[in-house]
């Protein structure tokens, strides 16, 4: 049939472009694959966009009660549009989050309830993206009932790779991936299963292969190295007191973190004693600001002033309440060429104002930022497939009790195997402690025992 001619012949051309690939890939779901298939390319064809709308109008022909159409977002979406052009339909796209200003809307375009809609999918491996797309447009009141594919990839890939007359790839090849798609199936096993990469089994050396921001890179060394995961919340108000604290207890953290503008006397002359102690004892300077102004204020507050953060803090926090221009700012202020963020998602206060929707849109800035931030401040395990992130959990004590002020403690164990903590936050157990050194060396040894038991396990 001429139809079938034309479909072999789309089907080299996607091959010759290199939408599909051959060789060992993972995917979306979890799975290992012999062959991969990167339809984003299409658009730099017109030629192939136009036989590929052909192709799709001759497979939903038949299909009458048809009234709009909607691309699965994001690479459906153009071939969406050249089907829209093809048959006349109208067309709706679906956002993958509604937008938090304007209208606010899912869905963009012009509908009406009731409206049947056709949906447009590039590949389907277990069908979930256009199960999320058919729960939104069913939400918003359209009806969904079929939808039409490109590549279904567990379905005649087998058939189409059996008469290999173009040679596009060499027998073994097609052998191994005849073989994959009749023999692996996506189940719901497969979807419920965890991901194939897990921080919380990793080790921290080979976590740092997979880090992009140089300060995370560091910080894996040095707990590595030191085996430490012990970040010290020295909040003293006394310069000298800082400095003999972290003389003393220095050996035994990967981090210092202070609140600079508590201290009574701070002069600039208290910085590079400061750098030659965490020089000295290798551990990072972490600067607790927590900024959340508008970009230009936070550039300010990060680089100059009396304190100068910018010039001696490695790290420092940062909510996520004004957006991307808190970390625009920090990444573009003058001081350190090194420097990190660690991101506020979760606090360990009584009566936090913080809801799920501020947390997940605070995780999503991390793929934005990923030679910037070093990781999340949190108290649950909020990301396991991203091991170049940090996890950083403040409120750690020794007894898990409360202070009258709203501060919630968590033992060492339940935080670093319960809830993912690769960097666990200690003050008032260590500064407030008869002996500092020895209540440090303490943390830091069941601190670590945790860590590996959670690894080993």
């Amino acid at each position: 049939m001429a139809s079938d001619k034309k479909l072999k012949s789309f089907a080299i051309d996607l091959f010759r472009i290199n939408a599909v690939k051959f060789g060992e890939f993972k995917t979306k779901v979890g799975l290992m694959t012999p062959v991969y298939c990167d339809l984003r390319v299409i658009v730099s064809y017109p030629e192939l966009m136009q036989t590929l709308a052909d192709l799709l109008l001759e497979k939903i022909k038949d299909k009458k009660n048809v009234d709009i159409l909607c691309g699965v977002p994001y690479t459906a979406l153009p071939i969406a549009t050249a089907l829209s052009l093809k048959t006349g339909l109208p067309m709706v796209m679906r956002r993958k989050e509604a937008k938090d200003y304007g209208t606010k809307k899912l869905i963009e375009g012009v509908f009406k309830d009731g409206d049947r809609c056709l949906i447009v999918e590039d590949i389907v491996t277990s069908g979930s993206s256009i199960l999320e797309t058919v729960k939104d447009l069913v939400n918003e009141g359209l009806k969904c009932k079929d939808a039409v594919v490109l590549l279904n990839r567990e379905q005649g890939g087998a058939k189409i790779l059996e008469n290999n007359e173009e040679k596009c790839i060499d027998t073994a090849m097609q052998q191994k991936v005849k073989k994959y798609l009749a023999e692996t199936q996506v189940t719901e096993s497969v979807l419920n299963k965890a991901p194939a990469i897990n921080r919380f089994k990793m080790p921290f050396l080979d976590r740092s292969k997979l880090a992009k921001n140089p300060v995370s890179i560091k910080l894996f060394g040095i707990m590595s190295s030191k085996q430490t995961t012990l970040c010290l919340a020295a909040d003293l108000t006394d310069s000298t007191k800082i400095l003999n604290l972290a003389e003393q207890v220095g050996p035994y953290i990967c981090a210092l973190k202070t609140h600079i503008d508590i201290v009574e006397d701070f002069h600039p002359n208290l910085i590079q004693p400061l750098k030659d102690i965490a020089k000295r004892h290798n551990f990072v300077l972490f600067e607790d600001r927590k900024f959340a102004d508008i970009g230009n204020t936070v550039e300010m507050q990060y680089s100059k002033g009396i304190y100068q953060i910018s010039s001696w803090a490695s790290l420092v926090t940062a909510h996520s309440l004004t957006g991307k221009g808190v970390l625009d700012a920090i990444k573009g202020a003058p001081g350190n060429e090194e420097r990190g963020v660690f991101l506020l998602a979760e606090t360990s206060a009584a009566g936090s104002l913080i809801n799920d929707t501020y947390t997940k849109a605070t995780l999503k800035l991390t793929a934005d930022y990923p030679d910037l931030v070093s990781g999340i401040v949190c108290q649950n395990p909020l990301f396991s497939d991203s091991p170049g992130l940090i996890q950083l959990t403040p409120g750690v004590k020794l007894e898990s009790k409360g202070d009258n002020l709203g501060q919630q403690y968590n033992t060492p164990d339940y935080v670093v195997i319960e809830k993912g903590a690769d960097i666990a936050v200690v003050g008032r157990g260590i500064t407030e402690a008869a002996d500092p050194v020895t209540a440090a060396k303490l943390y830091r040894d069941v601190l670590w025992k945790a860590y590996e038991k959670r690894i080993e396990n």
